[in-house]
């Protein structure tokens, strides 16, 4: 079963033709909308992006692969961010991952089969005081321990139920 939006052209070309605000947008905008519409880039997407704007499309690509907001693989509706910098990683990071990874089925990088979770690490979240820090839906929670990752997932994962 798939939570993915199916892909729909007329949506990108109503963006390109700047019918919500009457000004045709940057690249950046466009590909910052589809991301959020889509929670990913779609290959076709980018191709009718290209053509449209009169891009190459190995610039769109190159834009689209450089900035890490940007995925070309689908992502969950929930994505759940674990900071692995030094800073996080010696206060315990590792094993924060490794309990997610375990209770959602995934390893960093991956979303589960039914679309609703994604894990990803990254490298600094600017908040090394809180380390380890875990960030679910865009929301930041400090000083994360196992048991604390259990409890944040739980509060997504009851959150992912009520949507």
């Amino acid at each position: 079963m798939s939570f993915q939006p199916t892909f729909d052209a007329s949506e990108i070309e109503d963006l390109l033709n700047g019918k919500r605000g009457g000004e045709h947008p940057s690249l950046m905008s466009v590909l910052e909308e589809v991301q959020a519409r889509y929670r990913y880039l779609p290959q076709d997407a980018l191709i009718l992006i290209s053509e449209s704007m009169g891009v190459p499309l190995s610039q769109t690509y190159g834009v689209a692969t450089f900035y890490n907001a940007f995925s070309l693989k689908p992502k969950g509706r929930h994505v759940i961010n674990v900071c692995t910098g030094t800073a996080c990683m010696v206060r315990g990071a590792k094993k924060v991952l490794e309990r997610i990874s375990d209770r959602l089925g995934i390893q960093p990088g991956e979303t589960t089969e039914d679309g609703q979770f994604t894990l990803e690490t990254v490298n600094c979240l600017g908040a090394c005081a809180l380390g380890p820090v875990v960030v679910a839906d865009g929301a930041y929670s400090g000083e994360v321990t196992g048991a604390k990752a259990n409890a944040l997932l739980s509060k997504v994962m009851a959150e992912a139920k009520t949507v």
